[in-house]
């Protein structure tokens, strides 16, 4: 059975991996709308991303919506010094010629969620959650129709890529994830302590360039400018492919584990905002909220992902 997503984006180069995975898997997802959100790179710059990578997919049919320009409640924290000045840098693909549509982001997720059956949709968020939280402020109703939400971002084992204690997507709008959290949605987490479990390595992106294909180019230049940052950082052999994580866990969900914990967002340190303080150890009385991924089958991950981007 197929399910129906809203794919919620700030396109990055692993966001891009993420819909190319999902836009090639049409079997067990169907993407109803890609809403774009300000994150890696300001709003301008996702939405007009999340277009381009409809477009290298052939697939201008889908519907991409611009939501929130700013976090909640502070200044907007890019990440330019890890995917480039476009957010898509490496090779320059040609401007989209796919409309953007009208109406607001976070007016599609609510009129979407209003309008499908209960139950029906999962919202997938692969950059801060502002629009998420907006839309939850917003029509607080929407919480009983959605199937779920799957989401990256967080960490507890690896603690912060951002900041000594916080992942970005959490850091840049801490408010709305602690909206989102306390939903009562059900959630799915792929936090930094599994996605750096899902490395590129030299084979994985050869894989990639060995497609022969447009897609595959495209996958493997991406990949390796977006890897020079992590290698550098962590001394590791690649880089984490964390936002294709998302869309893999609702194609093979057997590829990933976890556990179901309370997880809670920090909102007013100035030393740890942002932090995603999750009871891994069931130390606490607080009732759980969360499925937080710690596990991936990552050979298992990167095949399917080989799969899937060939078929373009």
């Amino acid at each position: 059975m197929t399910q129906k997503i809203i794919i919620d984006t700030d396109p990055g180069q692993d966001d891009a991996v993420a819909i190319l995975l999902a836009l090639a898997s049409p079997e067990e997802i169907e993407v109803l709308g890609i809403t774009a959100v300000a994150g890696n790179v300001p709003l301008a710059l996702t939405e007009r991303n999340a277009r381009i990578v409809c477009e290298l997919a052939g697939r201008t049919d889908i519907p991409v919506f611009a939501g929130c320009d700013a976090p909640l409640s502070r200044k907007l924290i890019t990440a330019e010094h890890v995917h480039g000045k476009t957010g898509l840098d490496s090779p320059q693909l040609p401007d989209p010629t796919m409309p953007l549509q009208d109406q607001h982001g976070v007016d599609f997720i609510i009129d979407t969620l209003r309008r499908e059956p209960a139950g029906s949709v999962t919202l997938c968020p692969l950059g801060p959650l502002t629009n998420i939280a907006t839309a939850l402020n917003r029509a607080p109703d929407i919480a009983e129709k959605a199937a779920g939400i799957v989401l990256m971002g967080g960490a507890y084992f690896e603690v912060g890529n951002i900041t000594p204690a916080a992942e970005f997507n959490i850091y840049v709008d801490p408010q709305a994830a602690d909206i989102v959290l306390k939903s009562g949605i059900p959630i799915t987490i792929m936090p930094l302590d599994l996605t750096h479990k899902a490395l590129t390595t030299a084979d994985r992106v050869a894989a990639f360039r060995a497609m022969g294909t447009h897609v595959g180019r495209m996958v493997a230049e991406w990949t390796d400018f977006y890897e020079r940052f992590d290698k550098e950082k962590y001394g590791s052999e690649g880089a984490p492919l964390h936002d294709p994580c998302v869309i893999a866990w609702l194609i093979r969900p057997d590829l990933f584990k976890g556990r179901f914990i309370n997880v809670e967002v920090e909102t007013r340190s100035d030393l740890t905002l942002g932090m995603t303080v999750a009871d891994w150890w069931r130390v606490t009385d607080r009732a759980p909220n969360a499925t937080f991924m710690g596990d991936v089958d990552a050979a298992g991950f990167f095949d399917l992902l080989t799969e899937r981007l060939a078929r373009f």
